[in-house]
């Protein structure tokens, strides 16, 4: 399965706990940047060696941009990439840029997956992240897009706030799930650097959930989700029968897919590629001799270490037959060990994390990591 993705590093607010390369000052560039992007499009058009199946705008907010726009960019894709018919095509989508002449423009553009930013259902803590939406608006943006006809939609939420207690967020899942969505996004705030949060963090006007009510935010996550038939089929990600991202689990499956636009990245089996972190110089750069980006090939090693890194992340778990070489006896060993605990099985050749594992993921993942 072969996927593109799109960043749209256009904003309209700042959040307070994003770290994503965008910004909110863009008009004076915005018709350069898209054009440099349409242009990357065009140079890297033999790089994907199957049909399209995915297609992903993100950012950044991809809802600020027009019809318009966003009809170019699909007419530059089509002329130059294979695309599938059933090809899954999301758009990422604040709720205050979600009206009904969007809503059926993008419907006509082909777009049949929208993933809504939500985040929360309390308005006091819309108002720290700095939100531009407010709760009834976010709950009317779900409602109109399905009025309006589309029947996959993502909504993100975040979990571990300031003052989400086990009530609360309980309420606001049982919530969300009455809202008759398709799939959930659900991810622990990180309080990451050189954000306005960690600034409130440092100061602290803010105070993080502690480490084990965030944990027991994430079981009851998973409890009411498969109360509401939602199966969990990666750490973050919960979605209806038939209602998976094909274009997320095609990053876990260590699928190659094309990333566009300034900070994308992009795999193909072998290398990592990634573009400049910077709108100006990749704008400037795309299709001439600077440096608009830079790649590295992965090691046997390296490569073993993503596939487990994510293959664990998901519920089919990590197959041995992925591995180009079979566990050593130390590591056996360490596997063992963590079944013990209770935190991993071992099922027709997969390492499958149990929901106790899950909490401990990434330190599982690096206990198996191979280093040089």
């Amino acid at each position: 399965m072969s996927g593109i993705y799109l960043h749209i590093p256009f904003c309209r607010k700042r959040c307070t706990y994003c770290d994503f390369h965008f910004s909110t000052t863009f008009e004076s560039y915005r018709a350069d940047l898209l054009a440099a992007m349409l242009q990357e499009l065009e140079l890297r058009k033999d790089e994907l060696k199957e049909p399209v199946q995915t297609i992903y705008f993100g950012g950044g907010t991809p809802s600020l941009l027009s019809p318009t726009e966003l009809a170019t960019i699909f007419k530059c894709i089509h002329a130059h990439f294979q695309v599938a018919t059933t090809a899954e095509i999301t758009l990422e989508a604040n709720p205050e840029d979600i009206n009904e002449e969007q809503l059926e423009a993008w419907k006509q553009l082909g777009i049949n997956r929208l993933s809504i930013g939500i985040q929360t259902l309390s308005s006091e803590t819309l108002n720290w992240m700095n939100r531009a939406h407010g709760v009834q608006e976010g709950i009317a943006a779900i409602q109109l897009a399905q009025k309006v006809g589309f029947s996959n939609i993502s909504i993100d939420l975040i979990y571990g706030l300031p003052d989400l207690n086990l009530a609360a967020w309980q309420e606001t899942l049982q919530k969300v799930f009455g809202l008759r969505i398709q799939h959930l996004s659900a991810y622990c705030l990180t309080v990451e650097p050189k954000t306005a949060l960690n600034h409130l963090v440092q100061k602290k006007k803010l105070q993080p959930a502690d480490e084990v009510l965030q944990n027991e935010q994430f079981l009851m996550l998973i409890e009411l989700a498969k109360s509401a038939g939602f199966e969990q089929y990666e750490i973050s990600n919960f979605g209806l029968l038939g209602y998976h991202s094909k274009h997320n689990s095609s990053y876990w499956a260590f699928k190659p897919y094309l990333g566009i636009g300034p900070s994308a990245h992009s795999f193909d089996g072998q290398k990592r590629r990634w573009n400049i972190r910077n709108n100006s110089h990749y704008t400037k750069g795309v299709g001439k001799n600077e440096r608009w980006y830079e790649w590295e090939q992965l090691s046997a090693d390296e490569r073993r270490n993503e596939q487990i890194l994510l293959g664990l992340r998901t519920k089919w778990g990590l197959p041995s037959s992925a591995l180009e070489t079979p566990w050593t006896q130390k590591e056996n060993a360490q596997i063992e060990e963590f079944a013990r605990l209770g935190w991993l099985t071992f099922e027709n050749q997969h390492l499958i994390l149990t929901d106790k594992g899950k909490l401990h993921a990434d330190g599982i993942a690096a206990e198996l990591f191979r280093v040089a």
